[in-house]
């Protein structure tokens, strides 16, 4: 249907994988997989640390708080993934976009401050263990996670109302399975001028925050070095081994997507689109494994729950 100059769509239309729409239907079966073990995986983390008194500890909090960080990414991302590749429905409405975009952008942003948390509870752990407890008490972390809040929601808050005020007109064809601030505003057929500011503002601070976790990493590197045993040395860096990949699984499709939109000439748009639906499915997939996997408190209690389930009700 065309549209003319004047006249601003009345709803966006977001993609799926572009060439392979004949079998959206089976790969929503990975998909649907991949949310149902995050969603589980994350919820029984909080599960776990919320009923042990022996995990309610700071480190363990910061736990806590990337798995409602990384339940929110699910939750946001799940209604128009679900849509597009289960019944091929691609509309999506300005208003149901915005809000989409906000809890998407925001539980990034969180997720970011939580990992930057995490990197000064590991080097205040290594750096100083004799006053750690007394540094880095559950009333303090308490107050960062809620100043972590308080961030995520200020910096993405104007982001859906700077989008409010653009005219959308001709252009509705969005780049990915889900609306993004970056992605949406280059529909618009008015100034956005506020918009790409204000939006490179905000991923300003989210790569201060990786700026902030590499130096974290580069004084904890120097603290390890002059430890003397060397048995010592490998002990304090597997503490780290976990928070280490829950990074790299945040920022490397972040990094390398925004590397493929500012330097690739010729991107694939099918690459662009995978990397862009790893970006929101594999943290919160990876991130209970990782953690379960390589915490030796969350892996027994876990086992533990499991085992007395499982004599409960004779399986």
């Amino acid at each position: 249907m065309s549209i003319s100059n004047n006249s601003e769509v009345q709803l966006f239309l977001l993609i799926g994988i572009p060439g392979l729409e004949h079998v959206h239907i089976w790969i929503s079966i990975p998909i649907c997989l991949m949310y149902v073990v995050a969603i589980v995986g994350n919820s029984t983390i909080l599960f776990i640390i919320k009923t042990e008194p022996s995990l309610h500890e700071p480190m363990y909090y910061f736990l806590a708080m990337l798995a409602i960080s990384d339940l929110g990414l699910s939750f946001s991302s799940l209604p128009t993934m679900l849509r597009i590749f289960l019944f091929n429905a691609m509309e999506i409405s300005h208003n149901a976009c915005f809000a989409q975009e906000f809890f998407i952008h925001g539980f990034t942003v969180m997720e970011s401050s939580v990992l930057l948390f995490m990197s000064l509870d590991h080097f205040l752990a290594i750096h100083n263990p004799l006053r750690y407890v007394s540094l880095l008490t559950n009333i303090r972390a308490a107050k960062m996670g809620l100043i972590l809040a308080i961030r995520s929601l200020l910096l993405v808050l104007p982001l859906p109302f700077t989008l409010r005020r653009l005219k959308y007109c001709q252009k509705n064809l969005l780049s990915h399975s889900y609306c993004l601030h970056q992605d949406t505003m280059k529909l618009a057929c008015s100034d956005n001028k506020v918009n790409v500011i204000y939006g490179f503002f905000v991923a300003l601070c989210t790569m201060l925050d990786l700026a902030l976790i590499v130096l974290s990493y580069m004084l904890i590197l120097k603290t390890v070095l002059n430890i003397a045993s060397l048995a010592e040395r490998l002990k304090a860096l597997n503490t780290c081994v976990s928070h280490i990949c829950a990074v790299l699984i945040f920022y490397v499709p972040i990094i390398t997507l925004a590397a493929m939109h500012r330097f690739a000439q010729h991107k694939s748009p099918l690459i662009v689109i995978l990397i862009a639906d790893i970006f929101l499915l594999l943290p919160p997939l990876m991130n209970p494994i990782v953690y379960c996997v390589k915490t030796q408190q969350i892996r027994e209690k876990v086992l533990g729950k499991l085992l007395t389930t499982c004599r409960r009700y004779k399986l």
